[in-house]
């Protein structure tokens, strides 16, 4: 039964809608924030009473494209530090909300910015950086709904006075809500100011006014546009005549810019002119037809602006003036960018470009134009899956790992991406080799940039591989090693030196004349077991728990210190993670009887730090390493487990112990540095690249069966690539950008609209839409095949004028009985027949099919299920739901349940009533589970995006992938009751432990709500909490963890199980 189900974001939000520039972390640093991903609600769907009404009149004509492009609230906040590397992230938070305004402003007395964000469900909230947490504190929240109101078609709009006097909203039609702040720079009580104004476009403060100003841009009874100004009287809390207005503006004005001193007035932007407007001038400039979808502000005194429109055109609007006399307009093509939605002048002509339709870009304004004339030049592009129109879920590779490949982005942005899980490894060359023990790589010298050998041991030799002329690997030697028994392990040494460990001694040998140096034997009667070391030490230990340390030195290896520990020693690691990148005062030893990891001193080997790790399994692999800054301790255990720690350099003590399950076999850690950053691989029966990412610790795949030996091997025929022992060959190869999904971007040029696989014939289909460039701006619609490895056209089929491919799938008519039949016609071709239909629906958008039960969502009665009567060729309705909800995608989660999606951002779930003991209760279908997600989905589709484990706990749960405006992967599995019934107690506690941003209440945010009801969530929950789990320091984890009466390590491993399904 699939009526307990788990809902986790396997892909972020990743259209950009809004984005402000300031000092938010520090009076001195420059930040940009980023919010994904709002846009007004004007374009989703006419009102209910109205849509009726046309359709019963005729005159208005119904896209089959409700798979909406257009809807779209943000509900996470990126914060970037500008530096002179480019932009750095700093923090990702998620809010409980989709917001509607996200604006910086510094109230009186304050040396940096505060950050006002306002949600669509009329929450708001002020935040302000706590630069020694590094993390976001609330100084105000509030709600500012009212009672009554209609809220305004075009979308909510919050604006604050520059002179930080009031925040106003525009919420509800004829009311404008005031939020004072008092001198202090605190926020008073809101109260309402009528506004005669019905049909507002823009609202925005003025500059350099005496009382706060408002510029409403505002459309009549008759379509015509105009612009009116008020002051608002905080004491008497109603509005004054403002200092001048402007009627019968261009038809399509639509947006207001706000110039600040010491110009001041607005600018007022149309299709087809651009007016600049004060109490004293107005100057207008015609521009070529276009829609501006955003701006932004080059200069402090407001002279220069960049606006982007529809076509992904970017320009420079510049107001002529002398001193404050403004004498006119000037309007220059800069380029080319993607459809922006949200424009941000960083500094030095360095401009980010957030975009809803396509990628989101950092850009540089070049003073010279290029070979096109454009003055644009892309810097850094950042992803965007938005939106997700459709999608479909492929094995290419047969690797029983599914791929999901999304119709994306929207006009001339539009592509197919190429979604999969984990880090791919692109051979570059293998060799078949059995039973290696361990690979090491080698320089000739201490200052070649390259590798030169791969040292590879075997249980009984040791052979050694070099890149000859032809940049292919072959044996070769290097004299001084001892190549007839196991190495246990190598590095480079300073002075042009090569170190071999052996289980009889450690050899120094000369890179260069590759002779042996120096020699240090392990005393008579013992041997070395394990070993390790850098370029200027070597730590190792021999049987009976002796600990041997010693130093390189230019010929010499010299024994520095000796240690006896009470049990046998089963892993060490002297990685240096200070600023001596030759050279460690800290030294991690793993033990066998006592189960333990220890820090040891060097050169004195005392012992500084010790960790009991509890179990039987003891310690196979142990690195000391550092991701952004922080130094941690990975230890891995022989059953696949994974601890870590985070290490203080000065005293060696662990913190903050984290237990993660990577597979099940042994681990062995190894780092390798992928675009100059240092990462870690864990080879097992599962490998797993570790890196970090905002100080997180982050956990990714390697799209390979079981690996036992990695070395990072830099060669020049082969830069940046890995050396990798598996399943008997030695393979080399390069390593796809470390992240947990990999994207891959196929450019159209064109608008995707819906896709489908054909596994016989290795093709896609795909239905698009070209917008042509003449004068009407005529769209031409087609059907594509594309090649499913190489993704080149291989046959298009223009459609007609007024035609446009409204579903596409791939079937079989030989012996199919359905519900179209191919029939043969007289002339002998063949064609498609009806054989029955349903009717009673308004718009059946979504048909779903399972065996001969058809599932429909309906553009607005919900969901229903009709049966298909072979004996009667005719197609019956079984049951409905008889709530009102405005479908957006279904699908069949088993033979009695099913999932819908609905415009409000909602999931449901509901149930066929077969036991129902009246026909009216068999009739009706029993709404089950309710959600409210936060997105639009577009689309439902079985199948998994990671490899399916078998002896894995959730290996044999069943999930839906759903694909979102807003460039949502997401995933829904349905678990058994009894693993429901503990996750619903885990996220209850949670919520009590984690506090949303701004004061945001998580139960509200995901309670299901549309225009005629709220409530609570059932049955659905929020795997996004649920996994932030792992994140918790180790206080809070213990914290939960009493609550919900099991183990933190008992939470974590079911927690971790879970993160497995994406």
């Amino acid at each position: 039964m699939s009526t307990w189900n788990y809902v986790v974001t396997a892909h972020k939000p990743t259209n950009v809608t809004h984005s402000c520039v300031g000092n938010f972390t520090s009076p001195q640093e420059l930040n940009l924030i980023v919010a994904y991903a709002f846009f007004p609600l004007k374009l989703l769907f006419p009102r209910p009473n109205f849509l009726a009404l046309a359709l019963a009149f005729g005159f208005v004509s119904v896209s089959p494209f409700y798979d909406n492009i257009k809807a779209r609230k943000c509900t996470r906040i990126e914060i970037h530090l500008l530096t002179s590397q480019g932009l750095q992230p700093m923090l990702d938070v998620p809010i409980y909300g989709r917001i509607a305004t996200l604006e910086l402003f510094r109230p009186h007395g304050e040396a940096q910015d505060f950050l006002f964000i306002a949600t669509e469900r009329y929450k708001f909230c002020v935040l302000q950086w706590d630069p020694e947490t590094s993390e976001l504190i609330t100084r105000a929240m509030g709600d500012v709904s009212d009672r009554i109101g209609r809220p305004t078609d075009n979308g909510q709009i919050g604006i604050i006075d520059p002179d930080c006097r009031l925040i106003g909203l525009h919420l509800y039609d004829g009311l404008f809500k005031v939020i004072p702040f008092d001198s202090k720079g605190q926020l008073k009580e809101a109260f309402n100011i009528r506004l005669e104004e019905l049909q507002v476009l823009d609202i925005k403060f003025l500059y350099g006014c005496l009382k706060p100003t408002i510029v409403v841009l505002y459309q009549d009874n008759k379509d015509a546009r105009h612009v009116k100004t008020y002051e608002v009287a905080l004491k008497e809390k109603d509005f004054v005549e403002g200092p001048w207005s402007q009627n019968n503006l261009d038809n399509g004005a639509d947006l207001l810019i706000p110039v600040p001193p010491p110009l001041c007035g607005v600018l007022i932007v149309g299709e087809e002119t651009v007016v600049y407007c004060s109490a004293n001038a107005f100057k207008a400039i015609p521009i070529r037809p276009s829609f501006t979808k955003a701006y932004g502000r080059v200069d402090a005194d407001g002279s220069r602006y960049l606006l982007g429109n529809h076509a992904g055109l970017l320009h420079l609007l510049v107001i002529t003036h002398e001193k404050e006399k403004v004498t006119g307009l000037k309007f220059e093509l800069l380029g080319e960018t993607s459809i922006a939605s949200t424009i941000s002048y960083l500094d030095n002509a360095v401009v980010f470009i957030g975009s809803s339709y396509g990628d989101s870009q950092v850009i540089k304004l070049n003073p010279q134009p290029d070979a096109k004339g454009y003055y644009v030049e892309v810097l850094d592009r950042y992803v965007n899956l938005g939106p997700i129109v459709d999608f479909c879920v492929v094995d290419l590779e047969r690797q029983g790992q599914g791929q999901v490949v999304t119709c994306s982005g929207a006009y001339k942005d539009g592509s197919l991406r190429v979604v999969r899980n984990g880090i791919g490894i692109n051979e570059q060359a293998s060799v078949e080799l059995q039973g290696i023990k361990g690979m090491w790589s080698l320089r000739s010298s201490t200052d070649d940039p390259f590798d030169t050998f791969l040292v590879v041991s075997f249980i009984s030799e040791t052979r050694i591989l070099a890149m000859n002329l032809e940049d292919e690997l072959e044996e070769t030697e290097i004299e001084g090693f001892n190549s007839q028994v196991q190495t246990l392990f190598c590095h480079d040494a300073v002075y042009n030196q090569l170190v071999q460990v052996t289980s009889n001694s450690v050899r120094l040998v000369s890179s260069i004349s590759r002779e042996l140096l120096n020699e240090w034997n392990a005393p008579s009667g013992y041997s070395v077991n394990v070993a390790t070391g850098n370029a200027t030490q070597v730590l190792l230990a021999t049987g009976g728990g002796h600990l041997v340390y010693l130093e390189i030195g230019d010929g010499t290896l010299r024994e520095v210190k000796h240690a006896q520990l009470e049990y046998e020693i089963s892993c060490l690691d002297i990685n240096p993670i200070g600023e001596n990148s030759n050279y460690t005062h800290l030294a991690a030893v793993g033990m066998w009887t006592a189960i333990s990891v220890r820090i040891f001193s060097l050169p004195e080997l005392n012992l500084i730090a010790k960790e009991q790790l509890g179990g039987e399994i003891i310690p196979r692999s142990v690195l000391l390493c550092s991701f952004e800054g922080c130094s941690y301790l990975l230890c891995a255990l022989g059953d696949g487990h994974l601890l870590n720690f985070q290490v203080s350099m000065s005293s060696g003590e662990l913190t903050d112990r984290k237990k993660v399950s990577l597979g099940t076999q042994p681990i062995t850690l190894r780092t390798f540095s992928s675009k100059n950053t240092i990462h870690v691989f864990a080879a097992s029966d599962r490998p797993t690249v570790i890196y970090s990412s905002n100080k997180k610790l982050l956990y990714s795949n390697v799209n390979l069966k079981e690996v036992s030996h990695m070395c990072p091997f830099n060669s020049a025929a082969f830069p940046d690539s890995l050396a990798i022992a598996k399943e008997g060959e030695l393979t080399i190869g390069t390593i796809d950008d470390i992240q947990k999904l990999h994207i891959r971007t196929i450019p159209l040029g064109e608008h995707a609209r819906r896709i489908c696989h054909q596994e016989q014939s290795r093709t896609f289909a795909i239905c698009s839409l070209k917008n042509q460039s003449n004068a009407d701006e005529s769209e031409m619609h087609f059907v594509r095949l594309l090649d499913d490895q190489t993704y080149d056209f291989t046959s298009t089929y223009p459609l007609d004028i007024y035609e446009y491919g409204c579903s596409i799938l791939s079937c079989s008519f030989s012996d199919d009985p359905n519900l179209y039949k191919w029939m043969l016609r007289e002339d002998g071709t063949r064609e498609i027949q009806s054989e029955c239909g349903h009717h009673g629906h308004i718009l059946a958008l979504y048909v779903q099919t399972r065996g001969d039960f058809i599932v429909v969502g309906d553009l607005m009665k919900s969901i229903s299920l009709l049966i298909y009567k072979h004996e009667e060729g005719a197609i019956e309705e079984r049951a409905r739901d008889y709530n009102a909800n405005w479908m957006s995608a279904v699908e069949i989660l088993d033979d009695d349940v099913y999932l819908g999606a609905e415009n409000n951002f909602n999931l449901l779930t509901v149930r066929k009533n077969s036991e129902g003991a009246t026909d009216e209760e068999r009739s009706r279908l029993e709404v089950v589970g309710e959600y409210h997600l936060g997105e639009f989905v577009n689309r439902f589709r079985h199948g998994s995006l990671v490899m399916r484990f078998t002896d894995s706990e959730v290996g044999q749960i069943p999930t839906v992938i759903f694909g979102t405006v807003n460039g949502v992967i997401g995933v829904i599995a349905s678990l058994p009751h009894e693993q429901y019934v503990f996750l619903e107690k885990l996220q209850s506690n949670l919520r009590k432990v984690i506090k949303g941003v701004g004061g945001l209440s998580h139960e509200q945010w995901r309670s299901f709500n549309n225009e005629k009801r709220t409530s609570e969530a059932k049955n659905l929950l929020d795997g996004d909490l649920i996994e932030s789990f792992l994140d918790l320091s180790r206080g809070k984890m213990e914290e939960v963890s009493k609550a919900v009466g099991v183990s933190v390590e008992g939470i974590s491993k079911k927690v971790e199980e879970l993160t497995r399904l994406h």
